[in-house]
């Protein structure tokens, strides 16, 4: 039974990772298509290529993980390929978690309408911003590393002091606890933030809405429009946020005994599709990157007319 359900969560990750990698390398080519065509390049696409690209190779590494503890198991658990594995989760999960947060906080600055001081401040120097919350996201990197450090020794120690493969695998689980724990630790800040971002611009909408129909107005005007599709695409990023954030931590709580085994399977290819979906909705959410979806989409069906 056991064996079956890994080959069904098998098959799922595998979708999973062909449809992350061709929705996050449409993003990244039609980016840097555009990019090399204008010789100049926005600040979302900048930070939405970015993302896609993170977001490849956090794949990548997901389906090879998986592959290379399954077919290789012995080079999988020498201490030089967790290392380089633990290093470039701890790199590539950073990056995805942070430039997410930036992508919502930057819609937010953007759409959003406030006359308070500090948020007039961050709104006219956005890219300041953006720039400052790079540099604190580094900072949080560093600290996540050193305490990853810190801790890999005793874990690397615990896993390799067991001989047989199937005590390995287990160990591997039981002990990594906490560098497992570090990456929703350190997520937590980033989380908070674009939650903060999606609570206020749904307060921004409400108060233009009411001004919208205070004023008699027409009720879609071209910033209640800007507002909702925003929105939208707020909400259900921080919806596949949480999920993937959530995921985490219950891969903590389930990594303890071989018995909550297949609920971190389920959890691992939980957190997995909520990643595979969100260029998705980021495609959706942007108006060039939708239009040439759609034309990519209908060309074929229209040849087949034609």
């Amino acid at each position: 039974m056991v064996a079956v359900l890994e080959r069904i969560f098998s098959i799922f990750l595998s979708v999973e990772f062909l449809m992350g990698t061709l929705g996050n390398g449409f993003i990244a080519l039609v980016n840097c298509i555009d990019w090399v065509k204008r010789r100049k390049i926005s600040s979302v696409d900048q930070i939405l290529t970015a993302l896609a690209i993170s977001r490849i190779i956090m794949t990548w590494l997901v389906f090879l993980d998986g592959w290379i503890s399954v077919l290789y198991p012995a080079l999988y658990f020498t201490g030089k390929m967790l290392r380089l594995y633990f290093i470039t989760w701890t790199v590539i999960n950073h990056c995805n978690v942070w430039l997410t947060t930036i992508l919502n906080m930057f819609y937010f600055l953007k759409i959003a309408k406030f006359s308070n001081t500090i948020f007039l401040y961050l709104k006219f120097r956005l890219k300041n911003t953006v720039l400052v919350t790079l540099l604190v996201s580094l900072f949080f990197l560093f600290l996540n590393i050193v305490v990853m450090k810190i801790n890999y020794d005793m874990c690397i120690d615990d896993v390799q002091r067991n001989v047989s493969h199937t005590s390995r695998l287990y160990n591997y689980a039981q002990t990594c606890r906490f560098l497992l724990f570090t990456n929703p630790m350190f997520s937590f800040t980033p989380f908070v933030m674009s939650l903060a971002t999606f609570l206020l611009l749904i307060f921004s909408l409400w108060r233009h809405l009411k001004n919208v129909q205070h004023n008699a107005k027409e009720y879609r005007d071209i910033s209640t429009v800007a507002h909702i599709r925003a929105l939208q695409t707020v909400i259900i990023s921080v919806f596949l946020y949480t999920i993937y954030f959530l995921s985490y931590l219950v891969m903590v709580w389930s990594s303890d005994s071989q018995e909550k085994y297949l609920i971190y399977l389920s959890v691992w290819t939980l957190g997995n599709g909520a990643l595979s979906a969100h260029p998705y909705v980021l495609i959706w959410g942007n108006r060039r990157l939708r239009w040439v979806f759609l034309l990519v989409l209908l060309r074929p069906r229209y040849s087949l007319k034609t």
